[in-house]
This record gives structure tokens, sequence and C-alpha cells, in this order.
């Protein structure tokens, strides 16, 4: 099987079902994004695994890139498409937010926005959280015109919150000063 099938050369794509789109379509541009920032966390776990105080982190960033492919097949799905896939769960929802909880309880409150910077990971950090945050837009305008889980809008807002929180988990673990907003 050939890798190209030129059938995306004039600027359409299938989704799953078998759907034609345009590669602009909402959908689209959802499920690439999170496609992004799934790159983007793959990146982030690879550098976190030269720190051994990060090491702990790594498969936390292994089980949200699944959940982000999980993420962009629900997101790709055509029209009248009745394939089964993979869901977004309770149980996912509800691990992202005990892995929240868990980085948030070694942590000072914060008493200032956060501005990216501090080191190299908590930069790249901030990077996916940004991009995670656009992910979830992406998603949300997807769902204004087409079935699109909830569980899938509570996941990206999940994540974004929890790259936040390893931000300054990491920020902390590498002794970086965290930079903060004073104006």
């Amino acid at each position: 099987m050939k890798l190209y099938t030129k059938g995306g050369d004039k600027g359409r794509t299938s989704l799953i079902g078998g759907e034609r789109v345009r590669k602009t379509d909402v959908r689209v541009e959802a499920y690439g994004t999170a496609d992004e920032l799934q790159a983007h966390i793959a990146y982030l776990a690879d550098r976190m695994m030269r720190e051994e105080k990060l090491q702990t982190y790594v498969e936390d960033c292994r089980k949200i890139c699944s959940l982000l492919m999980t993420t962009c097949s629900l997101l790709a799905v055509g029209c009248n498409c009745e394939c089964q896939l993979p869901q977004i769960t309770d149980e996912d929802i509800a691990w992202l937010e005990g892995r929240i909880d868990a980085l948030q309880a070694e942590l000072k409150p914060v008493e200032y926005f956060t501005i990216p910077g501090g080191c190299e990971l908590a930069s790249l950090c901030h990077i996916c959280r940004t991009v995670c945050r656009r992910a979830e837009r992406r998603a949300i305008e997807a769902s204004e015109n087409y079935d699109i889980c909830n569980s899938l809008l509570i996941v990206l807002n999940r994540m974004s919150d929890y790259l936040y929180a390893l931000c300054r988990t990491i920020t902390e673990q590498l002794d970086a000063e965290e930079v903060l907003w004073r104006p």
C-alpha cells in the first residue's frame, strides 16, 4: 500500500466512515490540533526522560497521548458513520482529575498568574498547555455543528489543567524560577 493516495491533492480528505470533506472542515481542524498536541506532549515526555526527578510524569504523558488518539478518532468520525470506536470514559476524566489533585497537593498556592518560562522543560510544557487550549476551542467549535461527545470536551479541558499543574511541578522539581506576572 502506498503512503500517498493523491485523494487530498485538491484540498479534500476522508473522515472515518468515508465522508469527504474540505481539509479546512472544523472537524479536521479539531483533530489536527489534537494530533499536534499529541506530538508536543510526546516530545515533552521524551525530554523529561532525561531528568531523573521527572520520570514519574512520563507515564502520565504517555497515557494522555493515548487519550489524544481516542480524541482524534472521535473528532474524525463522519456523519452517519456507524463504526465502533474507543470512547472517553468517566474513568479517564477521573484519572486526570486525580493526577491534577496529586500535583497540586505538592505545590504552593498560586498568588499571581504564571508567565511561561523559567526553564526549557517548563516552557515546552506551557507550549503543550496552550496547544491543548486551542484543541479544546476547535473541538467546541466542531461540537456546535456536529455530534461531539461532551466527555471529549471535558477531557481536553482537564488535560490543559494537568499541563498547567505539570508546568509548575517541573519548575519546582528542577529548582527553576517560576516566572510570575506582577503588574
